[in-house]
């Protein structure tokens, strides 16, 4: 069961991105599990930080290796841009 917000248009985003049901991504979902290379983590990364409003850091996309691991970013990341310490995004 999803409990939040967060986690459930997290898992959303994932599941389009692969064009899969919502009902088959669970927090536990490993990225092999759900054939998801380093594009399309790339790809993922960039839905989630437009649909939030992030910034993730390219150097933490090597270590998500599960859904849950792109929700627990989600979270510290938005909670930090509620807290206004979120880092300014560098090009």
């Amino acid at each position: 069961m999803i409990e939040d917000g967060i986690a459930q248009r997290t898992i959303e985003i994932i599941a389009k991105a692969k064009n899969i049901p919502t009902d088959t991504v669970t927090p536990e979902t490993t990225f092999e599990a759900l054939n998801i290379d380093s594009l399309d983590k790339i790809n993922i990364s960039f839905e989630v930080e437009e649909a939030y409003e992030i910034a993730i850091p390219d150097e933490s996309l090597g270590s998500l290796k599960t859904v849950g691991d792109v929700i627990e970013g989600v979270r510290k990341l938005v909670a930090a841009k509620s807290a206004g310490a979120a880092p300014a995004a560098t090009s």
